[in-house]
């Protein structure tokens, strides 16, 4: 039998664009407002280590099932979500769960679902997508959370090609189950300010394939704050704002737009790399990274003044180390 006689005619996929214009359905409203979680789209969260990513997550989650407006940003209705987390035991994370619940009510409470046989199954593998596939399918999940991505994979995430793949399962995911996807991953160690979507662990390839970004900073140790920064690839990104954590429930709250930086300078003088290195000689991505915090420069711009004070001697390089020349 051939291909043409297995077509089913009454449903052609080749379509001219007068008939596209025809099936053409609205355009379904966003997940979470404004942007920051298309229908069916893939939301990538990150930030530093214990910034307070996979805590976000879970209050989304809640908020999502709840259709309960999170910290500052709206959420239409409720949704189906399933979560499938890999870091926690599952009874230290449904203890978590429980006390973000207080903010929230019973109204998420037939609309959140777990996966408890998450660990253990890989998004790379076959066997492991046909996993989450079938977790999807019982919960007839609108949105799925992944957290973290590493957890999901045994790929390098510094090979291109495997990340690739990897982004691949993601949209096999998120192509058969029609939902959307929240994804927590790890940024790179030295990033500057202007990164977002760029900054992630893979990011050549992750970039090609969410639809928003959002990363998490802590501005101050001393404060119980955030900064979130965004990135969307349909619309227009929103402005930092910062969100409040009260540790009492575990639940962020809006506290206000972040406050504007200084514009990056664009030079750094030699007592900027001296006073750097009076502490001792530091490793070149250690000295790189000490430099973009002191300056609030670029990565090339730090970059560029290692290498000239290395030419000019102001610097020396030692066995892999970065000091300053000897009395």
């Amino acid at each position: 039998m051939n291909a043409a006689t297995t077509m089913n005619p009454a449903s052609p996929s080749v379509l001219s664009l007068a008939q596209l214009l025809q099936k053409q359905t609205p355009t379904p409203p966003g997940l979470i407002e404004a942007g920051l979680l298309p229908s069916q789209g893939i939301l990538f969260v990150g930030g530093e280590p214990k910034v307070g990513k996979s805590l976000l997550v879970a209050n989304l989650a809640l908020g999502l099932a709840a259709g309960t407006p999170l910290a500052g940003f709206a959420i239409p209705a409720p949704r189906r979500v399933l979560v499938c987390q890999f870091e926690l035991p599952l009874a230290q994370f449904v203890s978590r769960l429980r006390l973000m619940r207080r903010s929230f009510g019973t109204a998420a409470d037939q609309y959140l679902l777990v996966d408890t046989r998450a660990g253990g199954h890989l998004l790379s593998a076959p066997q492991g997508l046909n996993h989450f596939l079938a977790a999807a399918q019982t919960a007839a999940a609108e949105v799925i959370i992944l957290d973290p991505l590493y957890s999901t994979h045994d790929q390098d995430e510094n090979d291109t090609r495997a990340m690739a793949a990897l982004c691949q399962s993601l949209l096999r995911l998120r192509d058969a189950s029609r939902a959307a996807l929240i994804v927590v991953h790890h940024v790179r160690k030295s990033i500057s300010r202007e990164e977002i979507g760029s900054a992630f662990r893979g990011s050549s390839a992750l970039h090609a394939v969410g639809d928003s970004y959002l990363l998490l900073r802590r501005p101050s140790p001393e404060l119980p704050t955030v900064e979130l920064r965004f990135e969307f690839r349909y619309a227009a990104s929103l402005p930092p704002r910062l969100l409040q954590l009260d540790p009492n429930t575990l639940c962020f709250s809006a506290a206000g737009p972040a406050p504007a930086t200084a514009p990056l300078r664009r030079k750094v003088e030699p007592t900027d790399l001296a006073q750097v290195l009076a502490g001792g000689p530091l490793h070149y991505n250690q000295l790189r990274e000490q430099i973009m915090n002191r300056t609030q420069c670029s990565k090339r711009t730090a970059q560029l003044a290692i290498q000239e004070a290395c030419q000019q001697g102001v610097i020396v390089p030692d066995n892999g180390y970065y000091r300053l020349p000897l009395p």
